[in-house]
């Protein structure tokens, strides 16, 4: 059967592109969990090349190197992660920083289903050399995959967040703050060497979140009426 079809005037994908996409595909899949396992300087891709039975150098064709893996792993990592606003509709509706508290909240279950894809985005943050983390700085400007830009418009629309300062600084500022709340709290148990704790450090979750929303609100709020 010919590949065009003048039904639909369309020309199908040629199977060697298909193929190439698929294989591309499994490749990154095991990579993410190569990384996620193995950590970023550990991992090798002869390897990943060799658990699926592939040339290492087949590897590099479709990626271009350990570096242009990761990245792509890194990619495809956060884009599966949910977006701020990916919240319950009474907490949204309850506002900006109802949300910030609701995304702080997250427990055991958010590891338990993005375990290699939250493994691969702290190996990212904090564990690959100055070159990866410049691309994935220009990635998350460029892209902004949790949609940090339409949390802020929200909180900018409902009056909670404030208009004197630029967006772009704001927006900037919650990510770093956040992302590296968000870290400390998901990873006292299960990587507890990530970040440094001091004795004072180990106190109730829920009194840590509600500390970090009143700061979070004195920077970027607007003042709340007495």
């Amino acid at each position: 059967m010919s590949e065009y079809s003048p039904d639909n005037g369309a020309a199908a994908a040629p199977a060697p592109v298909k193929r190439s996409q698929q294989k591309r595909s499994l490749i990154l899949d095991a990579a993410m969990r190569h990384f996620a396992e193995h950590g970023y300087e550990a991992a090798r891709v002869g390897d990943m090349a060799n658990h699926l039975g592939i040339a290492k150098g087949s590897v590099f064709q479709h990626f271009g190197s350990k570096d242009g893996l990761f990245f792509e792993a890194y990619k495809s990592a956060l884009r599966s992660l949910p977006p701020y606003l990916d919240v319950p509709a009474e907490v949204k509706d309850a506002g900006f920083f109802a949300v910030v508290r609701h995304r702080l909240s997250v427990g055991p279950q958010f590891l338990e289903k993005y375990r290699v894809s939250y493994r691969i985005v702290l190996l990212g943050n904090y564990g690959s050399d100055l070159n990866l983390k410049k691309r994935i700085t220009r990635f998350v400007g460029t892209e902004d995959p949790l949609g940090a830009t339409e949390l802020i418009k929200m909180g900018l629309e409902r009056g909670e967040v404030r208009t004197d300062i630029d967006q772009f600084l704001i927006t900037s500022f919650l990510e770093c703050t956040f992302e590296r709340m968000h870290d400390f709290l998901l990873t006292a148990e299960v990587d507890p060497e990530l970040f440094h704790r001091s004795a004072n450090s180990n106190g109730n979750k829920e009194r840590m979140i509600d500390h970090f929303v009143t700061v979070l609100r004195g920077a970027i709020g607007v003042p709340q009426r007495a």
